[in-house]
């Protein structure tokens, strides 16, 4: 298979915010033209996206059913029950993962985590995954990353008395 890149050139004035910002923020070039890339272009912009507040970032409420799952997770919590936590092996799902077990372990002992085997479960949800959550009692499954498409493997999970 052939792939063409097309490689970005930045403009003269380009250049010129990537040398301001890199100046600023005291960082490497290729760091500034990557920021100009994705739109910030001023030291403000570069703080607001390092150091966000809270009142910038979008209210996750916004998702569909978002509050059915909290309040799912927050049933199981009080119940004690086993949560799963399970995210895809790639960088962005290892990440999400951590980041959601050790938040949630401040609130439950009965929190684990399962990164699927690449070479044999690949990616996204896998009946492998979903029966290591049956065999070892888990009631929610929280699905980080994946998930989205697997329909067919939710069901199989709901029938364990899984929910994801």
């Amino acid at each position: 298979m052939n792939k063409r890149w097309n490689l970005w050139s930045p403009s003269d004035a380009e250049n010129e915010l990537i040398d301001q910002l890199s100046g600023q923020l005291n960082i490497n070039r290729v760091l500034g033209a990557l920021l100009v890339q994705r739109g910030i272009t001023t030291y403000e912009d570069a703080r607001n996206f390092f150091k966000p507040q809270l009142s910038e970032l979008h209210d996750p409420f916004l998702m569909k059913d978002m509050h059915k799952a909290i309040n799912r997770l927050n049933q199981a919590l009080g119940n004690k029950e086993k949560i799963l936590i399970y995210g895809d092996y790639d960088v962005d799902g290892t990440t999400s993962v951590a980041l959601v077990y050790s938040f949630l372990r401040n609130y439950s002992s009965g929190i684990e985590y399962y990164i699927p085997d690449r070479y044999e479960e690949g990616y996204g949800i896998s009946y492998k995954g979903i029966d290591y959550a049956n065999e070892n009692n888990f009631s929610l499954v929280i699905a980080l990353d994946c998930g989205i498409k697997a329909h067919e493997k939710i069901k199989y999970a709901n029938e364990r008395n899984i929910d994801f």
